[in-house]
């Protein structure tokens, strides 16, 4: 005893009385007993959650500035988002020996979405060749627009292939637009072509429809199947339109014979990743990525692509447990 009160009365000795103290002070929250409300200092707030800010409708007459400044035209989905496709015409990708149409995995494409306190939202998917990647993220970065994921669509993939999500906000759309026109043009992104007619793909589309339980769309050649998530999803203070970065996408390239290559993307919430992954190996899809796409979402979403091949209507038959496991509804 007399040891100890010399070592705690020496001046740099405090140390075992002050453990002493901790585990006094901790052994309340050790027991279960909970420990002593904190009052917060004079004058300091409780923290609130931001206020959301809703998207406002819009109409085509609404985004011609960023018509002209992107030097394409684009459509409004949803009744709020203006949508401009991109597609890589100029590419000839091949995976697992197919060669990839542009509608099935090499569609870039930005939505502006404007809101209640004026500002502007814009976010995209857009596909670059590993030699354009580099430069294409330089002048993003020169017009102050983000990155938000770099990742792949599509296995053993050639020439490599790479996939960027954008993400801009503030009050200048032009300024937006121009830090998207900038960046575009370190790529080969073609021009425009002329809208051309939609023809009949040679799959079973009611079966694939049946089996999936949406009704799909063709696009350039492709039968597309998508859903969006049932929840309200937030990007930091700003509502996302339903299905803006939220959608689970199945898209059917024809084979021939009713076959087909699949390349799918599916949104999920961490709780759903594992019965999802699960469901489409069980498919005898091969899986490509999981990852983001983007930084401040609530809740928080995760995506995983996937490729496969076969019968076309069999497959999405077997793909059905993956939408179910999935909190979604087709895309109206």
């Amino acid at each position: 005893m007399a040891e100890y009160r010399q070592q705690d009365s020496h001046p740099h000795a405090g140390t075992p009385r002050r453990r002493v103290l901790a585990a006094a002070a901790l052994a309340p929250m050790l027991a279960g007993t909970p420990a002593p409300a904190r009052a917060l200092p004079t004058g300091t707030a409780e923290v609130k959650s931001p206020r959301l800010v809703e998207p406002v409708p819009t109409v085509l007459s609404d985004w011609e500035h960023v018509a002209n400044t992107l030097g394409r035209t684009g459509d409004i989905k949803r009744n709020a988002m203006y949508h401009t496709a991109l597609p890589r015409g100029d590419l000839r990708v091949c995976s697992r020996r197919i060669v990839v149409k542009p509608a099935l995995a090499l569609g870039s494409h930005v939505s502006f979405i404007r809101y209640a306190d004026k500002s502007t939202l814009v976010m995209g998917d857009v596909v670059v060749t590993e030699h354009e990647l580099q430069p294409f993220t330089d002048a993003l970065h020169e017009h102050k627009i983000g990155l938000t994921a770099i990742h792949k669509h599509l296995l053993s993939q050639s020439p490599d292939i790479w996939w960027i999500h954008v993400h801009g906000h503030g009050h200048e759309t032009v300024a937006l637009a121009s830090g998207l026109r900038a960046a575009f043009d370190r790529t080969g992104t073609p021009p425009p072509l002329p809208p051309t007619p939609q023809r009949s793909v040679d799959l079973d589309t009611a079966g694939i429809d049946a089996a999936l339980g949406v009704k799909g769309s063709i696009d350039d050649g492709i039968y597309k199947c998508i859903f969006v998530r049932r929840e309200t999803i937030t990007d930091g203070n700003l509502v996302l339109p339903p299905g803006l970065g939220s959608t689970s996408a199945f898209n059917f390239q024809p084979l021939g014979g009713g076959r087909a290559a699949i390349s799918g993307d599916c949104a999920m919430i961490a709780e759903e990743v594992q019965d999802v992954l699960v469901a489409l190996r069980r498919a005898g899809a091969e899986l490509v990525e999981l990852h983001n796409h983007g930084l401040t979402d609530e809740p928080r979403l995760f995506f995983t692509h996937f490729w496969a091949v076969g019968d076309g209507v069999k497959l999405a038959r077997a793909l059905r447990p993956a939408v179910a496991a999935t909190n979604v509804v087709p895309a109206g």
